[in-house]
């Protein structure tokens, strides 16, 4: 049964994915009246999302914001079912990658890159980065298994038809020792802007004007293998144009304070939303977890989170 429903998924995103650009966006224009108006998606999240990180910001522009959140939200969709059929010519004109030469010397020079990068527009889009780089470079991701596994497996294939590897988080060290052993360099995609499991928060800071649990892996793997700490700046040019500019931080993380790297990469991706904030996943539950509550159930032992034992009360 797995496999047909599998089937029956990629039969329907392949169909969808023939379609021309222009069509798909006429229904996503279409899709966005029933997202945002119909079916409201996660309207309340949305809304508290963004009355949380904009007080500043009238009624009037939050519903702006809103809206243009939804409109690109649809847009995302349709993109991304369109790279079942993309080409190699049709994604590097439409995902193009500045500042990438420093990148590529280091990669050519044999040391690996971690590259930070947040939820911001197509981000499924920039697995294509590896036509950006020299031959032979291994093109990753790390991912978190989708609860729903046959959308897993497409996710999976949608990116690796244009040469990115999918690591999930558990495997991610032996994957790279293994890449070391063989000898190749790599360059790892961090998608690491959402709320961690509460045994796995461990650094805490202050991201869009709210104290936030965030993950720190990504960190301490780009330490321990020394690779380059990078960010990549994802800006909308146009309706299915983007581009991601490379900021590159540091060629010697281990040289870098403890959380530095994690504090560096939220800083510069409030900087990104900021400037577009409509162009951010906002319908993530991204605060649903607190400090308060953390520290009333949890405790940290040695460097590791464990929950408090209930004791009974003396009299």
């Amino acid at each position: 049964m797995d496999n047909i429903r599998y089937r029956l998924y990629y039969a329907f995103w392949y169909l969808l994915s023939l379609l021309p650009l222009r069509v798909l966006y006429g229904l996503a224009d279409v899709a966005y009246v029933v997202v945002a108006y119909l079916v409201r998606y996660r309207r309340r999240t949305v809304r508290s999302n963004l009355q949380r990180c904009f007080p500043e910001k009238s009624e009037q522009e939050r519903r702006q914001i809103e809206r243009r959140f939804y409109r690109y939200f649809c847009d995302y969709v349709v993109e991304t079912a369109k790279m079942m059929t993309m080409s190699e010519r049709q994604i590097r004109r439409r995902m193009v990658f500045t500042n990438i030469e420093p990148l590529c010397q280091a990669l050519s020079e044999g040391q690996s890159v971690g590259l930070y990068l947040g939820h911001v527009g197509n981000w499924e889009w920039l697995s294509a980065i590896g036509y950006w780089l020299p031959q032979g470079v291994v093109n990753a991701h790390l991912y978190h298994p989708l609860e729903d596994k046959m959308m897993d497996r497409l996710f999976l294939r949608l990116r690796s038809r244009h040469s990115s590897v999918g690591i999930p988080m558990k495997e991610t060290m032996r994957r790279l020792v293994a890449f070391r052993q063989q000898g190749k360099t790599c360059l790892i995609g961090y998608i690491s802007d959402q709320g961690p499991k509460w045994q796995n928060i461990h650094h805490w800071l202050t991201f869009l004007g709210q104290e936030t649990p965030v993950f720190t892996g990504a960190e301490r793997i780009v330490k321990s293998t020394n690779q380059v700490f990078a960010y990549g700046e994802v800006t909308r040019r146009r309706r299915g144009y983007y581009q991601c500019h490379i900021h590159v931080v540091t060629r010697e993380p281990q040289t870098m304070p403890d959380w530095q790297l994690t504090d560096t990469y939220f800083r510069l991706l409030e900087r990104t939303i900021r400037r577009t904030p409509h162009l951010w996943l906002w319908s993530h539950k991204r605060w649903k977890r607190t400090r308060e509550e953390f520290n009333r159930r949890f405790e940290v032992i040695n460097g590791k989170v464990r929950k408090k034992e209930n004791k009974p009360e003396t009299i």
